[in-house]
């Protein structure tokens, strides 16, 4: 069990940044449509930066489904594509997009889905053969309910494409289709490139390369995904710690006392980290009322782990945003979070041990023991939710 501990933590920045973005997009923002045909305003090319040092960070001026979060990371690092994972662990963010898949690849007349049962069923009122009609079409209520009961029809209809899990862990990862391939390769399908096990060795062997990317953007199956990735990209960044931040580390996160500290220099010298690793995100489309906060936290989490398993101490997280927009029916929720004062950010504790952590660096397999449990948020004081409507 291990607890992050953090310094500066009577101001939180982050919440403060987040409202001025808000209220930029209010006061600079300009209307455009979108496919969800809801309307934004909008505006282009900002950023956001967070000292991990500062705090976990999860927002507080409105209460954020930590749990929710923790289960998407994992979903991705898992290489998962499917919802049935996510609706197991009551996790629902992805929820909409596989019910629009479902609803315009399950029927051929184009109709909503109240008026095509209604059709269905006048046409059976007075038919001499009624129409065969097993797959009629299922609200989303029930089209998630049946996702989580019938293993078959969620292998076919929770399948979202080569989404997030897939470019992460698999990319370029295929079934094989000619007979002279399949004889070639011995098997039914090609493996990819597992870009989070890449990053991992090269963080290990050669940590202050440029090259610390993992990729998202797949032009070549972008066809293929139910929503092209809006955060299409990660780099991460690391230094090297000075000998005064490796003291202030075995301070902080042991029991030994400054009056040791021979103590204190000898424990800097065998197990504290040597690096400090910082992680900066790309994102071409931002939903900054409800997408947004989930990024910013999950993305803090995902460096909290990476660094863990190559033993670096997180430094700064950063995103880069492009299309960084409002929807038309999140604009009084937005001016309501406005209003409200920050609590202090809280701290992360993660019931994992520093060895498994370890061995995860070393076995990505390891990943499927990892579960929304694993990762706890201590002190957190929020306020009240605020619900918004979610546009797919």
């Amino acid at each position: 069990m291990y607890t992050i501990k953090y310094t500066n933590r009577t101001m939180n920045k982050l919440d403060k940044d987040y409202q001025a973005l808000l209220q930029d997009i209010l006061d600079n923002g300009h209307q455009k449509g979108d496919r969800t045909g809801t309307g934004t305003i909008s505006v282009f090319g900002r950023q956001i930066r967070h000292k991990m040092s500062e705090g976990f960070p999860l927002l507080t001026t409105k209460k954020m489904y930590f749990k929710g979060i923790v289960t998407e990371l994992l979903w991705f690092l898992r290489g998962d594509t499917n919802i049935k994972y996510l609706v197991d662990n009551d996790c629902h963010i992805w929820d909409g997009d596989a019910y629009k898949n479902y609803r315009s690849k399950s029927k051929d007349i184009d109709l909503p889905e109240n008026l095509y049962n209604k059709l269905i069923d006048d046409l059976n009122k007075d038919a001499m053969f009624p129409i065969d009609n097993p797959s009629r079409m299922l609200s989303q209520e029930e089209f998630i309910n049946k996702i989580k009961t019938d293993d078959e029809f969620a292998k076919q209809w929770g399948e979202l494409g080569p989404v997030y899990g897939k470019q992460w862990r698999d990319w370029g990862g295929r079934p094989i289709q000619s007979l002279i391939e399949k004889e070639i390769v011995g098997g039914k399908y090609v493996h990819g490139i597992d870009q989070i096990a890449n990053l991992i060795n090269d963080l290990k062997t050669n940590p202050d390369s440029r090259r610390l990317i993992v990729n998202a953007w797949n032009v070549g199956e972008l066809d293929q995904m139910v929503l092209p990735p809006c955060h299409y990209g990660f780099q991460v960044y690391t230094r090297e710690l000075s000998w005064e931040e490796q003291v202030q580390w075995v301070m902080k996160n042991t029991n030994v006392e400054m009056e040791n500290l021979y103590i204190v220099e000898e424990i800097a010298k065998d197990t504290t980290p040597k690096r400090a690793i910082s992680l900066m995100w790309n994102q071409r489309s931002v939903d900054t009322f409800l997408g947004l906060p989930f990024n910013i936290a999950s993305y803090g989490l995902l460096l909290e782990i990476i660094a863990k398993a190559v033993n670096m101490v997180p430094d700064e997280l950063v995103g880069n945003l492009g299309d960084v927009h409002l929807y038309s029916n999140h604009v009084e929720q937005a001016k309501e979070q406005i209003s409200r004062e920050p609590y202090e950010l809280p701290a992360l504790k993660m019931m994992k041990t520093d060895e498994f952590f370890k061995e995860l660096g070393n076995d990505l397999s390891l990943i499927t023991h990892l579960d929304n449990t694993d990762f706890v948020i201590e002190n957190y004081q929020s306020h009240p939710a605020i619900k918004a409507p979610l546009s797919n």
